[in-house]
C-alpha cells in the first residue's frame, strides 16, 4: 500500500504530525520502534512545563498561542485533561536571560505577567525562596502538560481519523521518483511525502544528508523528592517554578500526588552516544546538584529522592528548534533539535510539518527555525 505521508517517529512531534495529517484527511502511516507514550526517549516523566512569555526567543510566542488552542482541541477530542493550569514563577537576576527574556516577550506580545520582589514572593508563595538580588516573574497562563497522556491522545485521535501505526524499526529511507521509500525490519513502505520526527535518533536518519545540523544528545535526569508539605499541592495553588542561578537553571512542579514534587536541572547533561544504550541509573554527582538546589531554594521539602528517571534533550548548535524541508528532497520535511524546550509546542509543530509536507509551505511563522541558519551561522 502507498500512503500520502509516512511519519518516522511517533513521539511528541511525530504524534502531533500524525494527528495533523489525519485531520487533513491524508492516508498516513506512523512508524516507531516503541509504543506511544514510552519512556525511552524525550517525552516522558509525567509533567512538562507550558508557558507563553518565552524567554528563549520572543518569535516563539505566536507558535505558543496556537499550541494552546490545539491542546484545548485535543483535550476536547480525547475527553481527558492534559493541561493543568497552575501558573508559573520564574526567578533570576533582573539582567539575566530568563527574567529579561520573559519581560521582553510579554511586552512585545502583550502577555500578562507580574513582577514580584523577594518579599512579595514570600507572601504569595512561601515555599519558594528568592535571593535578595533576584526578582520573580509570575505568568498566570503557565502550567503543566501530561506528556505520556498527550502523546497517546494524539496517536489515538489520529488512528480514530484513519491513520495507521506500526511498531517497526526504520533501517533506511530514500527518495524514489516523486515520493519516498522507507525500509524497516518488517518490510518496505512507500508514500508521496515523508515526515521525520525522530528525536534523539535524528542524526541517524538525517545526519549523513544534513551534516550541518550538528545535533547533540544529552542525558537529563529527573527527580521526585518526598516530604513536601501540603502547601506544595497543585490543587491548593502551588505553581510550576524555574530558577536561573549561578549554579545553573533548575525547574520543578508542585505536588500532583501527596508529598511528592518533581525537580530537575535544565542546564548541563552528559553526552549520549547511542540513545538505545543510555545509562538510566542515578548518578550521585547529578543528584547532589539538584538536591543542593532544593535545599537552597525550596521550603517545606524534607525528604530525599523517592524515584528518578532519565530522558534526553536533542540539542541544536544554537539551542533553537529546526523545522524545515529537506534541501535535497522536496518530498521530505523534518523537525529536530528541540533542545529541551519543545514539548509545549509540539501540537503547532505537527501542524506546521503537515502543511510543509502537503502544501510545500506553512502558514505558521517558522522561518526563523529554518536549517539554513546553521550553515550560515545566523541565529534566529
Amino acid at each position: 500500500m502507498s500512503y500520502d505521508a509516512i511519519v518516522l517517529g511517533t513521539g511528541a512531534v511525530g504524534s502531533a504530525a500524525l494527528w495533523a495529517l489525519a485531520k487533513r484527511g491524508q492516508r498516513v502511516l506512523g512508524i516507531d520502534r516503541f509504543p506511544a507514550g514510552h519512556d525511552r526517549g524525550s517525552s516522558h516523566g509525567e509533567t512538562r512545563v507550558i508557558r507563553q512569555a518565552y524567554f528563549e526567543h520572543e518569535d516563539y510566542v505566536p507558535l505558543l498561542l496556537r499550541s494552546y488552542e490545539l491542546w484545548t482541541e485535543l483535550e476536547r477530542a480525547a475527553g481527558r485533561a492534559l493541561f493543568i493550569p497552575t501558573g508559573l514563577v520564574q526567578i533570576g537576576a533582573p539582567e539575566g536571560e530568563v527574567v529579561s527574556g520573559v519581560l521582553k516577550a510579554s511586552a512585545k506580545h502583550q502577555i500578562s505577567v507580574e513582577t514580584l520582589t523577594p518579599s512579595e514572593l514570600r507572601r504569595r508563595y512561601p515555599m519558594l525562596r528568592c535571593p535578595e538580588a533576584s526578582v520573580a516573574v509570575y505568568e498566570p497562563t503557565g502550567g503543566i502538560l501530561r506528556p505520556e497522556a498527550c502523546v497517546r491522545s494524539m496517536v489515538t485521535e489520529a488512528e480514530r481519523l484513519g491513520a495507521q501505526t506500526r511498531l517497526e524499526t526504520v533501517i533506511r529511507w530514500r527518495a524514489e521518483g516523486e515520493g519516498v521509500r522507507v525500509e524497516t525490519d518488517a518490510g518496505v513502505h512507500r508514500a508521496a511525502r515523508l515526515v521525520i520526527a525522530a528525536g534523539a535518533w535524528s542524526t541517524a536518519l538525517l545526519g549523513c544528508s544534513l551534516p550541518s545540523l550538528s545535533l547533540q544528545v544529552l542525558r537529563k535526569p529527573l527527580y521526585w523528592f518526598g516530604g513536601a508539605s501540603s502547601n506544595w499541592s497543585a490543587s491548593e495553588g502551588a505553581p510550576v517554578f524555574l530558577y536561573e542561578t549561578d549554579a545553573g537553571v533548575f525547574y520543578g512542579f508542585p505536588s500532583l500526588e501527596p508529598g511528592i514534587i518533581k525537580v530537575a536541572e535544565h542546564t548541563g547533561g552528559a553526552s549520549v552516544d547511542d540513545p538505545l544504550l543510555i545509562d538510566r541509573s542515578q548518578w550521585p554527582n547529578e543528584t547532589e546538584r539538584v538536591a543542593s538546589f532544593v535545599r537552597r531554594s525550596l521550603v517545606g521539602v524534607s525528604g530525599g529522592v523517592q524515584r528518578h528517571a532519565v530522558c534526553m534533550y536533542t540539542v541544536s548548535p544554537d539551542q533553537h528548534f529546526i523545522v524545515d524541508r529537506h534541501p535535497e528532497h522536496e518530498s521530505v520535511v523534518f523537525a529536530a533539535g528541540l533542545s529541551g524546550h519543545g514539548f509545549k509546542m509540539v501540537t503547532v509543530l505537527g501542524e506546521a510539518l503537515a502543511e510543509l509536507a502537503m502544501d510545500g509551505r506553512s502558514a505558521h511563522p517558522i522561518g526563523f527555525l529554518s536549517a539554513s541558519r546553521l550553515s550560515s551561522d545566523r541565529a534566529p
